[in-house]
């Protein structure tokens, strides 16, 4: 298999793609609807009298032989054709990915796609907004953590790449465990999540991207059913620092729905640490019914973007003041616990 055409990091080409459902914008000078050519093979039907026979146009037959049949065989084709020169590029390598291994059309058109159904089917998930993240420049989007398994990252990502106006593209910072396991190191790197690196978070804002990161780490997301919704501590505030060295807003965002998918009430710690893991979690379904106690429960979620922080107006040496990242991170840390609070009043139920 060819290898992907690597760009810089840095490159000024748009990677915004059309989103499922969203229409497209007009091309060419008179903006006019873009001319589709008939594919090889495909039945022409008559629209209006044949001028040589002189004879009233056909009433186009209803059911299966009519429009809407040789409407949707015309559209399988197209998504057959799609995809086979989607593979077709997959083999000879002419894709492109960036310099930390995003590849932009593999997310779009697959990872997306296996996702989706979760999130709109299985999880049920309601945004809220969204429009707080900005239409354009960086911008870390900060967010609680929890659900033993880190599927409310990846609804993240959903929520911001199908619901924003922009269609912009979430970036994850992942922990260090992430890009030791095989098949999953690769994916994430596909899909745009790097290193919980202040240095690599700073590229990417200082380039433009939407950054998310969850402080709780596996402090958050291994705790305990019974602190369900309590933010554990957020470290020493590195990503205040990180904001504020590359002068975008931080936007908390609050998920509620994550923290009931499997109610942890145990851990084995003693074969957490003869595997290296940070827990192995003990909930009511797992280990008891074996590989069926993995599947997660079908909770109601939601995603909260709160109302942006900015950070542009503080000077440069901001950044190395301790004082002000730990009032910046506390104040982020509250209205992040307030709005769970907040939204754990308002919803009827864990599962509607």
């Amino acid at each position: 298999m060819a290898d992907a055409k690597v760009i810089p990091f840095d490159d000024d080409r748009s990677r915004v793609r059309r989103r499922p459902g969203r229409p497209e914008e007009p091309s060419g000078p008179e903006k006019g609807p873009a001319a589709v050519r008939a594919l090889p093979g495909a039945r022409e039907v008559p629209v209006g009298p044949d001028p040589e026979a002189g004879a009233e146009p056909v009433p186009e037959p209803e059911g299966p032989e009519g429009a809407g049949a040789g409407a949707g065989r015309a559209g399988w084709e197209r998504r057959l054709a799609g995809g086979l020169a989607f593979l077709r590029r997959r083999v000879t390598g002419e894709y492109e990915v960036d310099e930390f291994g995003y590849d932009a059309e593999l997310t779009d058109q697959v990872l997306m796609s296996l996702l989706r159904p979760l999130y709109e089917k299985y999880f049920r998930v309601e945004v809220k907004g969204v429009e707080n993240i900005p239409e354009k420049g960086g911008a870390l989007i900060v967010a609680n953590h929890s659900g033993t398994l880190p599927l409310d990252g990846l609804m993240m990502q959903v929520a911001v790449h199908d619901h924003h106006p922009a269609g912009r593209h979430l970036r994850l910072l992942a922990a260090d465990l992430v890009f030791v396991l095989p098949v999953v190191n690769e994916l994430a790197r596909k899909a745009g999540h790097t290193l919980a690196c202040a240095e690599d978070a700073e590229r990417l804002l200082r380039s433009g991207e939407v950054v998310g990161v969850m402080p709780e780490g596996f402090k958050g997301i291994g705790k305990p059913f019974s602190e369900r919704y309590k933010l554990q501590r957020f470290g020493r505030g590195g990503f205040v620092s990180t904001a504020l060295r590359a002068g975008v807003p931080i936007v908390p965002c609050s998920i509620v729905g994550a923290e009931e998918i499997y109610p942890m009430i145990g851990n084995a710690k003693t074969l957490a640490r003869l595997l290296g893991l940070p827990y192995v979690p003990v909930t009511p379904t797992f280990p008891w019914l074996g590989p069926l106690g993995m599947l997660p429960l079908p909770t109601k979620w939601t995603i909260q973007f709160g109302e942006p922080i900015p950070t542009d107006s503080y000077p440069p040496e901001a950044a190395e003041d301790p004082m002000l990242m730990f009032n910046l991170t506390d104040q982020v840390r509250e209205q992040i616990q307030h709005t769970l609070y907040k939204l754990l009043v308002q919803r009827r139920s864990v599962f509607f």
